[in-house]
C-alpha cells in the first residue's frame, strides 16, 4: 500500500509540470547516477536528529540535485543579505541580485526566462524557478547574496504515506456526558475550558472586537454556525470572512480547519453545541491547505500567500496556524517574518504525530523565535500521547483524559448537526489563539508583546519556564484580569 501511494504521489509531481519539462529534465538526467529517494530521506532523518532542523542550502549538491529531479526540478531562491525576508520597497541592490540570479539560470538552462520563472514574489524577497541541469543548480550555489535555496515540492518524507490526511475528519463523534457542562442559553462548555478557567474569564471578556485569522484547510460549506449563523445567541455584531489561497475553494474539504475554527469561535447559542474561547470574536478564515501537513509546493505558497494578506489587514490582531512540516520552509520563514512584523501574534502547533513523537520536538513554523508555540497535554499534566514537546514550546492546554486518549476537547462538527471531538497540538493552539483574543480584548491598546507578558504571567510556571512546556498552563481569568 505504501509503495503504490508513493508511486501516486510521483505521478502528481510530474503532471504538475508541463509535459515538455518532464520530457527535458529526464533527457537531461539520462545519464547521471542519482540518489535514490530512500538515501536523501536517511540524510533528511540524520541532519533533523543531528540539529533538530533541514537545512537544504547546506545539502551536498548531490543530495540536493537528487531531491529537485525527484520532485520535479522547482527551486526557491532566497536573496539578499541574511535578514533581508521580505521588502514593502525593494531596493535596487535587491533588484539587481535578483537579476543576476535570473542571468545565471537564462544562461545555463538556454531558455527564455519566461519558461524558468515560475514565480517572482512581490513582498518576499525569493524566486522559484524551474531547473533542469545539474550544472544550473551548481552555479546558483556559487552566486554570491543567497539566502537560501530549497526544493519547493520535495514531500517524499513521511514513512507512512497515509499520514498525509493526518487530521482531517467529517464524521460526527458521540461526546461523553462527562465532558462538557451546558450554560445558558442551552450551550456545551468543553471539559477543557474549566482548567483553564475560561468561563470565569467571560464575565471580563468575550472577544468582542478582536479579529482572528485562521489558516487551515477552510471552513466547511455545511457548518452554518461558522457561516449563516454565526451571530447566534449569545454570539452578535460580529463577521467571519473565508478566502482561499490553496484552491478556487474557500470550503473546507478535510474537516480540520473547521473544528479548528470551532475551537476559537463557534457561537454561544441555544442549539445544544460546544462553544468557542472567544466566542464573539471575529473571524477570517484561509484554506490555505489541503491538510495539516505543509508537504507540497501548492500548499507551501499558497500558506505563504495566506500569511501576508493578513499580515496586511490591519484589523486581524491574531494568526492561528495548527498546520505545519518537519523541517523549516523558507518561503513560508520570509512569510511568518513579514507578518511578525506587522505586529500580528503567530500561534502555530507544536505538533502531533505518531511518528516523530519520541524524537522531534517542535515542528515548524512553531520552532520559530517569531511564533508563539503551543503543544497538548494531558489533565494530569502530562504531554498528551501523539503531542511534541520541547524548549520552544510557549504554552500547554489541557486537551486529552488521563484514563482515556480518545476523549479530547469537544466542537462543532463538519456539518451543523454533528459535534467532533478533537485532540493535539491543533486543538491546543486554536484554543490558544482564542484565549489571546480574550485577553486582547480586555486590553484593545495594548502590542502584541504585552499582551503575550499578560498571557505568560498567568502561566502556571510564571515566572520560571518548563524546557518541555513553556509557561505551561494559562489562567484565562488571571489573564484577563
Amino acid at each position: 500500500m505504501k509503495k503504490i501511494t508513493l508511486l501516486i504521489s510521483v505521478v502528481i509531481v510530474f503532471l504538475s509540470c508541463s509535459k515538455d519539462d518532464i520530457t527535458e529534465i529526464q533527457e537531461n538526467n539520462s545519464n547521471q547516477k542519482l540518489h535514490s529517494i530512500e538515501e536523501i530521506n536517511n540524510y533528511i532523518s540524520d541532519q533533523l536528529k543531528k540539529n533538530g532542523d533541514l537545512d537544504w542550502t547546506k545539502t551536498p549538491t548531490d543530495i540536493l540535485w537528487s531531491a529537485l529531479v525527484h520532485s520535479g526540478g522547482y527551486l526557491n531562491i532566497g536573496y539578499g543579505n541574511e535578514g533581508e525576508s521580505f521588502s514593502n520597497n525593494r531596493s535596487t541592490r535587491l533588484i539587481n541580485i535578483k537579476s543576476k540570479i535570473l542571468e545565471i539560470v537564462d544562461q545555463t538552462e538556454e531558455q527564455r526566462i519566461s519558461k524558468s520563472l515560475k514565480h517572482d514574489d512581490e513582498i518576499l524577497n525569493y524566486i522559484e524557478v524551474l531547473i533542469t541541469k545539474k550544472e544550473t543548480l551548481e552555479n546558483i550555489k556559487k552566486a554570491s547574496h543567497i539566502r537560501y535555496i530549497e526544493p519547493s515540492e520535495y514531500n517524499y518524507f513521511l514513512p507512512d504515506p497515509e499520514e498525509k490526511n493526518f487530521g482531517c475528519a467529517f464524521e460526527g463523534r458521540t461526546v461523553n456526558p462527562e465532558d462538557y457542562r451546558v450554560i445558558s442559553p442551552n450551550s456545551w462548555v468543553p471539559w477543557t475550558f474549566d482548567i483553564h478557567n475560561i468561563p470565569e474569564a467571560w464575565e471580563y471578556s468575550t472577544g468582542r472586537g478582536i479579529t482572528v485569522g485562521v489558516i487551515d484547510s477552510g471552513i466547511s460549506q455545511s457548518q452554518k454556525f461558522l457561516g449563516s449563523d454565526f451571530n447566534d445567541g449569545f454570539s452578535n455584531g460580529r463577521t467571519v470572512k473565508q478566502f482561499g489561497t490553496f484552491d478556487d475553494s474557500v470550503f473546507d474539504d478535510c474537516g480540520h480547519g473547521t473544528a479548528m475554527s470551532a475551537a476559537i469561535a463557534s457561537p454561544r447559542n441555544d442549539n445544544a453545541m460546544p462553544v468557542g474561547v472567544a466566542y464573539n470574536c471575529d473571524l477570517v478564515v484561509y484554506r490555505g491547505t489541503g491538510d495539516v501537513l505543509l508537504e507540497s509546493r501548492k500548499e507551501r505558497k499558497a500558506v505563504s500567500k495566506a500569511l501576508k494578506e493578513l499580515a496586511d489587514m490591519p484589523d486581524v490582531k491574531i494568526i492561528s496556524m495548527s498546520i505545519g512540516w518537519v523541517w523549516t520552509v523558507r518561503n513560508i520563514k520570509d512569510a511568518v517574518k513579514y507578518a511578525y512584523s506587522k505586529d500580528k501574534m503567530i500561534v502555530a502547533a507544536g505538533g502531533t504525530s505518531t511518528t516523530f513523537t519520541n524524537w522531534y520536538a517542535v515542528i515548524f513554523p512553531a520552532s520559530m523565535k517569531e511564533t508563539v508555540a503551543v503543544t497538548g497535554i494531558k489533565e494530569n499534566g502530562k504531554r498528551c500521547s501523539i503531542c511534541h514537546d520541547g524548549k520552544k514550546i510557549d504554552f500547554t492546554v489541557a486537551m486529552q483524559r488521563d484514563a482515556d486518549s480518545n476523549r479530547t476537547m469537544p466542537v462543532l462538527g463538519f456539518s451543523s448537526d454533528l459535534r467532533n471531538v478533537v485532540g493535539g497540538s491543533s486543538i491546543a493552539t486554536a484554543t490558544t489563539a482564542g484565549i489571546a483574543a480574550l485577553v486582547w480584548a480586555k486590553n484593545p491598546n495594548l502590542s502584541r508583546q504585552e499582551i503575550l507578558e499578560k498571557m505568560q504571567k498567568a502561566g502556571e510556571y510564571y515566572p520560571n519556564r518548563s524546557n518541555r512546556y513553556g509557561y505551561g498552563k494559562i489562567d484565562v481569568a488571571k489573564a484577563v484580569q
